[in-house]
């Protein structure tokens, strides 16, 4: 083998994967086709769910500062993120080229070998492993494992014949990002009279514009559109020339919407856009790719390292593809929304209504935000069951800590807040694969759902797996589930 597992593609999926299982100590290889980073980011900020999972692996000093913002959209309609009551708010100015480079330079301090410049031409899947043909290379890569990470137009769920069914696309969108121009920021969809028109100031004097035309039918390019082609249209709908402006970078995308059917095929996964594609209503794609390979690292990596069984990596469809299907839906949904017209006006208006109502408004913030998402862990009546453990400030000893830096190691928790030896000792054989942490926990809100919880056995992405009371498994049958079988 040349690598437990080969991950093709090397943007945020694939660099989050990398980085995951180089923290659970597997050993990762990233064949990436371009030959350098391209400096192109099509996403450009993190929901508050992305925010957390950054927080969670100390990566978010490594930004520099972050501009946050509690505001959010569904459709260009605004969304109050406070409503939420999260840690963070919502980075809205990271590019994605600095978020990859973050990434790559984390994954590689972690040991991941990335290797650029590599066209992967074939696979071979057998019942050891994945052989896989690159282009100009002597022989094939071997594996056990292999991840397609490489985007919407994956070659390796093309290789491995997955189905990609969905609705094909209806609009084009055009995408540039110029200098020299000085317009007033649309952050949110605000859907013009003849289409869609987006302003977003980014950092280093840049300016990015999104604009489409309600009807504009896509085209088959093979090459990026012309920025006077962008010029145009922007004119046609807001009347302002910005011809003269510098493109630094000019792309289209639609509002396509498919999704794999399978997450998995054998020894070949799939994640990110190589799964599910969509209109990038509130930069959600980027998010949800990310999210996808922390779901996944730690569970891939369990099964190489031989301490889970197999059935393990099926959780990873059976959790990821419901929330990949929600995507599609409310993308789907903001974008008849955002490029429906004046047929759309009553839908608009009634919704605007709706949100007027805290329990709309908090369903819909916590969907763009990712912050809804709650696994199957098993029955049980305790609120956090499968949600993600929110932030606690901790006792640990002598010192205080909080549940996020506990879990900066990649490995699962078992939280021991009511210094329970007895419980200790039932997970003490998992010990090699979980932290045993006994804390009091400080600052809890009255309404908190932590009050009167004594122990949360939380998984490596931050999910609660077990808590007492009001989970009906014990703690060893959670512990086997998610961390296989007593050593």
């Amino acid at each position: 083998m040349d690598a437990s597992v080969i991950v093709v593609g090397a943007g945020p999926a694939g660099l989050t994967l990398a980085g995951e299982l180089r923290l659970a100590g597997v050993d990762v290889l990233v064949l990436e086709r371009l030959p350098a980073a391209s400096g192109e980011s099509r996403g450009i900020g993190f929901t508050i769910r992305t925010m957390e999972i950054f927080d969670q692996r100390g990566l978010l000093p490594r930004f520099g500062g972050i501009e946050t913002s509690t505001a959010g959209h569904f459709g260009g309609l605004p969304l109050d993120l406070t409503v939420l009551g999260a840690e963070h708010g919502a980075a809205r100015t990271v590019p994605q080229s600095r978020t990859e480079a973050v990434l790559e330079s984390w994954a590689r301090e972690l040991g991941a070998d990335i290797r650029r410049g590599r066209q992967v031409t074939g696979i071979t899947e057998d019942s050891h492993g994945v052989s896989v043909t690159v282009a100009g290379a002597e022989r094939a890569l071997r594996a056990r494992y292999l991840v397609g990470c490489d985007g919407g137009r994956s070659t390796i769920r093309r290789l491995a014949g997955f189905d990609f069914p969905g609705i094909p696309a209806t609009t084009e969108l055009f995408l540039a990002d110029v200098r020299g121009v000085d317009l007033a920021p649309k952050m949110t969809a605000d859907p013009s009279a003849g289409g869609l028109v987006m302003v977003a100031p980014l950092p280093d004097g840049i300016t990015r514009i999104i604009a489409a035309e309600r009807g504009a039918p896509p085209v088959r390019r093979t090459t990026p559109p012309e920025f006077s082609e962008v010029a145009d249209v922007f004119k046609r709908l807001t009347g302002t020339d910005v011809s003269a402006a510098e493109p630094v970078w000019v792309s289209t995308f639609t509002d396509a919407a498919r999704q794999v059917t399978r997450y998995r095929r054998g020894r070949v996964l799939l994640a990110g856009d190589a799964a599910h594609v969509h209109l990038p209503a509130g930069g959600q794609g980027m998010n949800t790719s990310v999210q996808d390979s922390v779901n996944l690292g730690w569970k891939l990596a369990a099964v190489v390292r031989r301490t889970a069984p197999d059935a393990l990596l099926d959780t990873y469809h059976e959790e990821r593809h419901p929330v990949g299907r929600g995507l599609l839906a409310n993308t789907r949904a903001q974008s008849l929304l955002i490029l429906g017209g004046d047929d759309v006006t009553p839908l608009r208006e009634v919704l605007t209504e709706l949100l007027d109502r805290p329990e709309t408004a908090r369903h819909l913030a916590g969907r763009v935000s990712g912050l809804d998402i709650r696994y199957d862990v098993g029955a049980g009546r305790h609120p956090l069951l499968g949600a993600r453990l929110p932030q606690l400030t901790l006792d640990h000893g002598s010192r205080r800590t909080t549940s996020t830096e506990l879990l900066r190691t990649g490995r699962g928790l078992l939280l021991d807040l009511a210094d329970n030896a007895r419980l200790r000792r039932r997970a003490d054989n998992w010990s090699d694969r979980i932290d045993i942490v006994t804390a009091a926990a400080r600052d809890l809100r009255d309404d908190s759902h932590l009050t009167t919880t004594t122990a949360a056995l939380v998984r490596p992405d931050g999910h609660v797996a077990w808590a007492a009371p009001g989970s009906h498994d014990d703690l060893p049958t959670a512990l086997e589930r998610w961390f296989g079988p007593a050593r």
